[in-house]
């Protein structure tokens, strides 16, 4: 190839030499094109037939870390993770978002769980970086893995395994995933079985995203939020897949089956606000990583508010009132809209009954909602509020939507929950979701 490509040779009769140039630029620029078509320089799936140009990556599992402070060292992290939708090629997206030095992964795989820390016999597929088995993230930063292929179903369970065998330090994870996943010593990253399980945990490591092959017209749907996006805080219902943008996931896979698919991404967040940073950074700081980087986004929902009402009852020096929560949002819309995203906005849900509740606090809620619902700002309006209010006493939950702590919803209020935003969604109007 070095000698076709070169065309430095000296000729005596530059009419010649010409000629020759010229016939040799046509073999150029056929081979050239011989390799695009065939992809063979630029793209390694498509020899493999999983790739054309109607196809493009979306995120079909995603989650937001936050800084912690938990190590290890020679061990193997099994994570367990609920995708929305399905597809035969895969890559995970994982972070040293908060990490203060380079994190190592030594090794790293996925499969689909058959039970427990199991994976499915004939599933698991190493993971590489580059092509490299291992790699270095740099502190701050956020990696792709190299596609792999692998046909999972809508709504599969993956494990993906991390093994590290230097000690980490604290870096990034999320707290409250809801989910059972397992760690256990050396690496077993190549083992269908890990075996022995030396704990467990509800936590995810590193690990923040999967994403799919999908059809050019799959698209992503982004759920921003605090616990109650998260899906706090029913822990009998760890394993069950029961947040809200679980049931919203569900209900857009009824709604668009086969090619033409909506994936459904959980960046929720216990205890996060819109303006501080209690518990995580706050939604406007999370925006870039959280929802706008997400591959295949063409919607976000906000659910985000009730904390920094709330938390103003425990320290009042962190009181904020409705225009302050108000002007976030409008920073957060504008932003969205700047990268070409609908947004979709969803009403404060009740809180009588929990520690948040004062009367003025009440009356901050009510300012913001009647905000989000006359607006137009935003693409849409979620109107959560409405959906899992007592009809009787508007400002608590209905009973049966409550999962007894006031604020919370139970498993029967995320499910209403995940019916209203599938109903927004696809509502005529400036921010519903168009089938191609």
């Amino acid at each position: 190839m070095k000698n076709i490509f070169s065309l430095s040779m000296v000729r005596k009769d530059p009419k010649k030499d010409l000629g020759s140039m010229l016939r040799r630029s046509s073999l150029i620029c056929l081979m050239i094109s011989a390799l695009l078509i065939s992809g063979f320089v630029f793209n390694p799936i498509a020899s493999a037939g999983g790739y054309s140009d109607t196809s493009h990556w979306v995120g079909t599992w995603a989650t937001s870390p936050v800084s912690q402070g938990q190590t290890f060292a020679d061990q193997t992290l099994r994570q367990i993770v609920h995708i929305s939708i399905g597809g035969d090629w895969l890559r995970a997206r994982l972070s040293n978002r908060f990490g203060t030095v380079p994190l190592v992964i030594d090794a790293a795989s996925i499969g689909i769980q058959e039970a427990g820390a199991s994976v499915v016999p004939g599933s698991l597929r190493a993971l590489t970086f580059g092509g490299e088995t291992s790699i270095a993230i740099a502190a701050g930063a956020k990696v792709l893995s190299d596609p792999v292929k692998l046909s999972v179903a809508d709504e599969a369970d993956l494990a993906v395994s991390l093994y590290v065998s230097q000690d980490t330090g604290g870096s990034t994870r999320h707290d409250l995933a809801w989910q059972t996943s397992y760690i256990s010593s050396g690496d077993l990253t190549g083992e269908e079985n890990m075996f022995p399980e030396d704990m467990t945990t509800t936590s995810w490591f590193w690990l923040t995203g999967v994403e799919v092959l999908a059809h050019q017209n799959t698209l992503a749907v982004v759920t921003l939020g605090d616990s109650i996006t998260e899906g706090c805080c029913n822990f009998a219902n760890v394993d069950t897949n029961t947040r809200y943008p679980d049931f919203l996931a569900r209900l857009l896979l009824d709604r668009y089956p086969g090619k033409l698919q909506a994936a459904v991404l959980n960046e929720g967040i216990s205890g996060n606000r819109v303006l501080n940073d209690i518990a995580g950074p706050n939604a406007q700081v999370r925006l870039d990583p959280d929802v706008l980087t997400q591959s295949g986004v063409t919607h976000v929902i906000l659910l985000e508010g009730i904390n920094d009402i709330g938390f103003g009852v425990f320290d009042p020096n962190n009181a904020v009132d409705a225009d302050e929560i108000i002007a976030g949002y409008k920073q957060i819309i504008e932003r969205a809209h700047t990268m070409g995203l609908k947004i979709l906005v969803g009403t404060l849900t009740p809180i009588m009954g929990s520690g948040y509740y004062t009367v003025t606090n009440e009356d901050k809620r009510q300012t913001v909602n009647e905000w989000i619902r006359t607006s137009n700002l935003h693409d849409g309006v979620v109107d959560f509020d409405k959906a899992i209010r007592d009809p009787d006493n508007p400002e608590m939950m209905l009973p049966l939507y409550d999962s007894g702590d006031g604020l919370h919803p139970s498993v029967a209020g995320y499910e209403k929950m995940g019916k209203v935003a599938k109903k927004a969604l696809l509502a005529p109007g400036r921010g519903h979701i168009k089938r191609h």
